[in-house]
Parts: C-alpha cells; sequence; structure tokens
C-alpha cells in the first residue's frame, strides 16, 4: 500500500515556509511515498505553474513522489478546491461552478477543501457533486486534532469520497491523516492520479481507517476534548505573548 500526504503547502505558496526538498525529506521520514501537493492560487500564473511542476519533478526523489497541485480560492476566499492533474493554471478568483466544469474538461481531479474554515459548508451546492471526486472531512489545519462535523454531514449526502489533509504550512501540521493508494505499477504522478480516479484508495486516521475510525464514537470524543483544550491553550499562550 502506497500512503500519500494529502494538500501541502511549500515555499512556493505565499504563506508556505519548507523548500519542497525539505518536504520530501521530512515526509519520506515518516513513511509517506506521495505528497499530494496543492499551491494557492495566488501570484500562479501558466509560466509559473510549468515551472513549479518542473521544481516537483527536480524535488521527487526515489522514495518520494511529488504529486503537484494547486489550491484554488473563491472570489470571497471562502469555498477552497484542490486540483490535481495536467490541469492549465486556471485564473484566481474563479467562481466554483465554473472551477469545477474548467477541472472536468481537462480532465483533472478536484476536492473540497476544509469546507469548515469560514462556514464554507453553507455554500456547499449539491450540483456540485458531479465535478467532484471527494471532500476534505479533516483538515489539521482547519480542524485540528478531531475530524469536521460539517464536512462530514455534507460527504453523507453524496456518494463522494472522504479526504483528509495536513494542510501542512509549518511543523505544527505533522499529523497522522493519510491517504492511502493501491499502485501496483511504478508510483509517478500518472499512476497516482489514475489511482484516485478510479477510487483504490482510502482516507486514514492514526493508524486505521477513517470508517473504523469514526465508527467507535469514543474516539471522536475524546479527540473533540483534547482539541478544544489544544485551542484554550494555545488561546492563554498567545495573550501571555502579548503582556
Amino acid at each position: 500500500m502506497i500512503k500519500a500526504a494529502c494538500h501541502i503547502h511549500s515555499e512556493w505558496s505565499y504563506d508556505g515556509k519548507w523548500p519542497l526538498a525539505k518536504l520530501v525529506a521530512e515526509f519520506g521520514r515518516r513513511g509517506y511515498d506521495v505528497l499530494l501537493t496543492t499551491e494557492h492560487d495566488r501570484s500562479f500564473t501558466e509560466a509559473r505553474l510549468l515551472e513549479y511542476r518542473h521544481a516537483c519533478a527536480q524535488a521527487s526523489s526515489e522514495n518520494v513522489r511529488i504529486v503537484p497541485g494547486i489550491e484554488y480560492s473563491d472570489v470571497d476566499n471562502i469555498v477552497h478546491v484542490l486540483v490535481w492533474g495536467s490541469v492549465p493554471f486556471l485564473g484566481e478568483a474563479l467562481s466554483t461552478p465554473e472551477l469545477l466544469e474548467k477541472v472536468k474538461t481537462a480532465g483533472g481531479i478536484a476536492v473540497l477543501a476544509h469546507p469548515s474554515r469560514k462556514k464554507a459548508w453553507k455554500r456547499f451546492d449539491p450540483e456540485w457533486v458531479p465535478n467532484l471526486l471527494g471532500i476534505e472531512v479533516w483538515n489539521r489545519k482547519t480542524d485540528g486534532w478531531a475530524p469536521s462535523k460539517s464536512a462530514a454531514a455534507l460527504l453523507n449526502k453524496t456518494s463522494l469520497l472522504p479526504f483528509v489533509g495536513t494542510d501542512f504550512h509549518t511543523p505544527r501540521q505533522f499529523f497522522p491523516l493519510t491517504t492511502e493508494l493501491e499502485i501496483q505499477s511504478p508510483v509517478t504522478e500518472t499512476s497516482v492520479l489514475e489511482c484516485l480516479k478510479s477510487r483504490r484508495c482510502r482516507a486514514t486516521a492514526l493508524n486505521m481507517s477513517l470508517e473504523e475510525f469514526l465508527a467507535h464514537g469514543w474516539r471522536r470524543s475524546g479527540l473533540e476534548a483534547a482539541e478544544h483544550g489544544r485551542r484554550a491553550a494555545a488561546l492563554v499562550f498567545r495573550k501571555l505573548k502579548l503582556v
């Protein structure tokens, strides 16, 4: 089984910190075989996207393959969509329906990112479903140590795949959220994308399938309590820094 980390930002994003080579080294050390990167669309152009794709190919190692992608934002910066595949740069501030249609036409993959962020779930339109592969139900940066309740509610109304992502910007987002891929052939960008499109993958959390993890309510409750404590401690720490 191939282990992939989804929703990764490098220094190619305006708010990213790490170079691609460092991401390859650190995620590889943690047992990952694939990095599904998603750089923010801000400041990208078609020329920069081609340059970025080349940089990802150069930074990939024998053991860790980078699959480059873009995280697109709508005009209000509320709805975000993760896009992978041989898709040209589509531009900034596109409406979500227009974006999804263009991704589908280009043969790419689209996943709705962190529905809990800025209550993006309230803008979800069931008409988007045919052009989406999945919904990110657990985003480490937005949701923290527990999965999103609002994302799960959206997913339950569809046959879309559940995705988990670290939304990596800094080491704080390291967390055991993994996408397992059933790939028999060599691990390439093409084989990874074909695996996702054929749904030969599963989301895992804390080394178990997401379904298994969520089947026991005490696990979610425990992590929700831990996340509540983490946020409260972080708030206190920030206030102390201002004193």
